[in-house]
């Protein structure tokens, strides 16, 4: 098994990048239920989500990419970084979400996103981080739990996909102190 691909580079998402960012967000909505979003998206309506996220800010949108053999680059996954609920006083708290391209999980990009992620979101009005995973899903507690999340409580039978209930484990992480 390879770790994180060869020279991999993280910077942030753009509109460029809307088509592979929503064929592989849309595999993991037709394939899984890690996503509740059950119908495709088009990129009509995934633009909004993408223009959501700034290059500076506590919102953000990271993208991991290799340069294939003949130099074009593939983007191997993304990390965001979003409102956690709509009201104002929960501004300082943030959303995270990993998305890997399914030949790239298991390769070290969901820690390379995260790595980049919280240098990002270091010195923003941030104090804490939520994750929610669905479950079963111990490939995203393995990478959760290493960066300092700590599981806060789980909404038993929340979300009804593929003709059963699942799940969905809440992680929280303590963010360093804003400005």
């Amino acid at each position: 098994m390879s770790r994180i691909p060869r020279d991999p580079q993280v910077r942030p998402g753009t509109e460029a990048d809307l088509q592979a960012l929503t064929d592989i967000y849309n595999h993991y909505v037709g394939e899984t239920a890690i996503t509740f979003d059950t119908e495709p998206f088009t990129l009509t309506e995934r633009l909004p989500w993408l223009l959501a996220h700034d290059t500076s800010g506590p919102h953000r949108l990271l993208i991991a990419e290799e340069c294939a053999g003949d130099g074009a680059a593939r983007l191997l996954g993304y990390a965001t970084s979003g409102p956690f609920r709509p009201k104002a006083a929960y501004g300082t708290s943030v959303e995270l979400s990993v998305y890997c391209a399914p030949d790239a999980t298991d390769r070290g990009v969901g820690r390379l996103l995260y790595t980049a992620l919280f240098d990002a979101l270091a010195g923003q009005d941030v104090h804490r981080a939520y994750a929610g995973i669905a479950q079963p899903n111990a490939a995203s507690v393995r990478l959760h739990e290493p960066f300092g999340f700590r599981h806060v409580g789980t909404y038993h039978e929340v979300g009804r996909k593929f003709g059963r209930f699942w799940d969905v484990a809440w992680y929280e992480k303590p963010l360093p102190a804003g400005p």
